[in-house]
């Protein structure tokens, strides 16, 4: 196999995943990797990035001698923010050329193919994006610790703040405080030892819990993932206040909480064209080419 290929890289907080296309745009294969919020740890990503796309030359039948014809575009958490991106570029790469742009843009790229349109990630963090005539804007992502609202991170930590007020009896205790409380031996001391080291992937793990237990009518779990879906609605209503005639849905969480949704936020929702890889190989075809993405 000769000519150049396409890598499109989508890095999240808990995640990296890769896809590998040839220049017909033929499928090649496809790779997983660890976290790779770049704000976080670049050395981390970088190395997240790479085992992503071992696995995805392995599946192709091609070795790491592959990587100079290989072009990648990446749609990362944390490239909103300027310095992280030069941090993370300030490392060397073994690629024939790497773009990067944040994970909202390379969404909403292979959702609308630079159309008219919003999309809204809902993974570990949560992040808006997109408009109408040409003109994008970003709501929201701007990491859990101050925004991120209705995401993996902000459940998890919603649910530890309010397993306290159960611990101290300031609400009732349910299932769901019960169950989080012994992950922790029910001392908050150990809770709060591992607060000090945790990063938003470790609160994301606790999204799923929280989503269980609000699925059998547990009133923390209901009520944790109901603030989590207004605070996605907020950033959803501003995107179709700014002209994004429709919006579509991306990352882990999405079709979770879009039930969770109101009803104007769900009319409005559509199906992408392609996905958040194909939106970063379309990146990487647009930097090799020299165009605008």
């Amino acid at each position: 196999m000769t000519g150049p290929l396409f890598l499109g890289l989508d890095g999240g907080g808990t995640k990296c995943r890769a896809r590998l296309r040839d220049a017909q745009g033929n499928l090649l294969g496809e790779g997983t990797g660890g976290p790779s919020n770049i704000r976080i740890d670049p050395d981390l990503s970088w190395t997240s990035v790479l085992t992503a796309c071992r696995e995805a030359l392995a599946q192709a039948g091609l070795d790491e001698s592959s990587f100079e014809r290989i072009h990648a575009g990446m749609g990362a958490a944390g490239a909103g923010q300027s310095s992280a991106v030069e941090r993370f570029l300030a490392r060397s790469h073994p690629f024939a050329s790497f773009g990067i742009d944040t994970d909202a843009h390379t969404a909403w790229l292979g959702a609308f193919h630079g159309g008219d349109g919003a999309i809204l990630i809902v993974g570990t963090g949560s992040c808006g994006y997109g408009g109408a005539s040409g003109r994008c804007h970003y709501v929201g992502g701007w990491g859990y610790e101050v925004s991120d609202e209705g995401s993996g991170a902000f459940i998890g930590r919603e649910l530890l703040r309010r397993a306290i007020w159960a611990h101290d009896g300031r609400t009732p205790p349910t299932p769901l405080s019960d169950a989080v409380l012994a992950d922790f031996n029910n001392d908050l001391e150990v809770l709060v030892d591992w607060v000090g080291k945790a990063r938003s992937s470790d609160y994301g793990r606790y999204a799923p819990l929280v989503l269980q237990h609000a699925e059998r009518r547990d009133p923390l779990g209901m009520a944790i993932v109901a603030d989590a879906a207004a605070g996605l609605a907020t950033i959803a209503t501003r995107l179709l206040d700014l002209g994004a005639p429709t919006l579509c849905l991306f990352g882990g969480l999405a079709e979770p909480l879009r039930p969770w949704l109101p009803p104007p936020v769900q009319k409005v929702i559509a199906e992408p064209i392609a996905d958040a890889l194909d939106g970063a190989i379309l990146l990487a075809r647009s930097a090799l080419a020299g165009s605008p993405s």
